[in-house]
């Protein structure tokens, strides 16, 4: 909800949360946010072809990988054992998917429906039929959560022993070895359908984020390059298509998808951040975005595809409403349309939230409203629920009344308690994990320094409630300040910190590699 909030806040562009970032918050957490999505889209794209690859060899009884130890040998250190081969076959459907990407083929949405509906199907039959084949004693006798809560899936556990789950294709596997070989060809289509909306989910995005940080200066310059013949990012395509091809070779489906993870938890960390420091910042902190997107970011955009998405999906002079269907003027195949920006919307009035619009973010264009006469409905529930003391319990509490209106001085209390919020709930998070052999223990100083964490954050967070938010209204916005975004941060610093200490050593080694690359203003 946070990510959908950012994504409202600067409508029709190329590059995601990191443009949202860009223009809301500035270069430096703009560039953090970006190069990381880039490594989630990276490592998501080399994890989707190794999986297929492990799919593909656990359907021909492995005959694959045997034969490629055989003919190419195996090596040491790849990640995926003592002894492992290469994985070729990934490398040839990484490369495979960047060249359908680099040719301008469009990501239909009904084809990406389709194959999630299989997916989900697929899904519900694989918890359906497991029931008929568990087996409680694989829980009993120490057998429950072995290695804690950590990867533990309920179905497959109580299918096959733990010991004996197979590595690379768990899920087929399992209904093999109960003698339910149908099934595994079932999977199978579930498999290659989620795997299919993985790979283009993360390869189609990755050379737009590169081509939006490019354009910007923020990566090299020739990587926003589009070619005239596919109206594609075609360098940042293949670029980034190489080195995940590179990364399936190499590097084990484990490893891949712990670096992912640690991309893309931080990605959502910070975007629930900047949700919360927006919201309460005063109307002449960021009043400008919508100004900056409209002109002055998108002459800095370079080539056909700035150009086709200037004619595609602004209107031709500012204020001015769309009159009909958009045209495309350079056929681009790949190019946000009028159709999209109405499914992210959710309306189909084209008025009703203009950029252009002189009251967009402050007035309901269909009713006249100003946000701050509107209400919830969690207040409005909340209002019926304690009723009179409702009025009298804000006062007591020091919550901000409707006409209140944030100031310099409250958007700078909001935004010390954000990152001091920040701060305390990694030291939490680290001291839960790391600490948790004291506090299982009931060490009475573990005990108390957990108390006197949770007893900050919450008053942080009372204090972050104190402050008046925004009037701004947007057609979506995260509910429940500042406890969703807060409860956001919370999980998945907890998940961060759950991943291993060499996926930490790697992740900060591609944020030093990104810090050295050259920066144009």
């Amino acid at each position: 909800v946070c990510y959908a909030e950012f994504g409202v806040r600067v409508p029709k562009t190329t590059g995601s949360a990191y443009t949202y970032s860009y223009v809301t918050v500035g270069e430096f957490v703009a560039f953090f946010i970006g190069w990381n999505l880039i490594l989630e889209y990276l490592i998501g794209t080399a994890a989707g072809a190794s999986a297929l690859s492990s799919m593909f060899d656990s359907l021909a009884n492995h005959t694959v990988s045997r034969r490629m130890a055989d003919s190419v040998g195996t090596l040491n250190g790849l990640g995926k054992g003592k002894q492992s081969y290469p994985d070729l076959l990934a490398l040839v459907i990484a490369v495979i998917v960047t060249i359908i990407v680099a040719l301008g083929v469009k990501n239909s949405v009904g084809f990406n429906n389709v194959l999630n509906v299989l997916n989900l199907a697929v899904w519900v039959f694989i918890m359906i039929a497991g029931c008929f084949f568990i087996n409680g004693k694989y829980w009993a006798e120490g057998q429950f959560l072995p290695h804690g809560w950590s990867g533990v899936s309920m179905i497959l556990t109580l299918m096959v022993p733990y010991y004996a789950i197979d590595t690379e294709s768990p899920l087929m596997e399992m209904f093999v070895a109960r003698g339910f070989y149908a099934a595994k060809f079932i999977v199978a289509i579930g498999s290659v359908a989620g795997l299919t909306v993985s790979l283009l989910g993360s390869l189609f995005p990755m050379p737009r984020v590169i081509y939006a940080m490019a354009g910007d200066g923020l990566l090299f310059r020739f990587l926003a390059h589009v070619s005239s013949y596919t109206e594609t990012p075609v360098v940042a395509c293949i670029v980034s298509g190489f080195l995940a091809a590179l990364l399936s070779l190499l590097v084990s489906l484990r490893d891949l998808i712990e670096m992912m993870s640690i991309g893309t938890l931080l990605a959502y960390t910070l975007v629930s951040v900047c949700v919360l420091l927006l919201r309460y910042q005063p109307e002449s902190d960021i009043d400008g975005f919508v100004k900056f997107l409209s002109q002055e970011h998108t002459k800095k955009k370079e080539g056909i595809l700035a150009e086709c998405e200037k004619e595609v999906c602004s209107p031709v002079s500012e204020g001015e409403e769309f009159s009909g269907p958009a045209t495309n003027t350079c056929g681009a195949k790949n190019l946000p349309s009028l159709g999209d920006n109405e499914m992210l919307i959710g309306k189909s009035d084209k008025s009703t939230y203009n950029v252009n619009h002189p009251n967009y973010g402050t007035v309901d264009v269909t009713t006249g409203i100003e946000a701050d006469e509107t209400e919830n409905i969690y207040l409005i529930k909340l209002k019926k629920l304690i009723g009179p003391r409702y009025y009298t319990m804000r006062i007591r509490l020091g919550l901000p009344g409707k006409m209140d209106r944030p100031t310099a001085a409250t958007g700078h209390t909001a935004t010390i308690c954000v990152l001091l919020l920040f701060v305390l709930m990694f030291i939490f998070c680290s001291f839960i994990i790391f600490g948790s052999d004291y506090i299982s223990e009931q060490s009475w100083w573990a005990v108390l320094l957990v108390i006197l964490m949770v007893l900050l954050i919450s008053i942080l967070v009372f204090v972050i409630l104190q402050q008046p938010e925004n009037p701004k209204k947007l057609p979506y916005m995260a509910p429940c300040l500042p406890f969703v975004p807060a409860f956001a941060m919370l999980v998945n610093i907890y998940l961060m910190l759950k991943l291993s200490t060499i996926t930490w050593i790697r992740f900060a080694v591609w944020c030093f590699v990104g810090k050295q690359l050259p920066v144009k203003p």
